[in-house]
């Protein structure tokens, strides 16, 4: 196995990471902002405010993309498998 291989099985592997993790982080991203703004603007200074919309919003997400997210995966890991004789001469 050279340098390349390794590097491309890595590549691609943090690839699969950064695609798969983008939708949960973006809508808590945009959940915990909306949350703040609305505090900032009542002068509501809960901070468990917070917690019950991330957990819908995270419940919706992985319920709308968890079987995309799942297949990703399972791809990157099945190509893994499947060359595993290449990469080990």
């Amino acid at each position: 196995m050279t340098i390349e291989t390794v590097t491309d099985i890595m590549q691609e592997g943090l690839f699969v990471v950064l695609k798969t993790a983008a939708p949960p982080l973006l809508v808590s991203l945009v959940i915990g902002l909306a949350v703040s703004i609305f505090q900032t603007v009542t002068s509501i200074q809960e901070q468990t405010l917070t917690f019950v919309p991330k957990v819908v919003g995270m419940f919706l997400i992985l319920m709308l993309l968890g079987h995309w997210m799942l297949n990703q995966m399972v791809t990157y890991m099945t190509n893994l498998w499947q060359n595993f004789s290449v990469y080990i001469r």
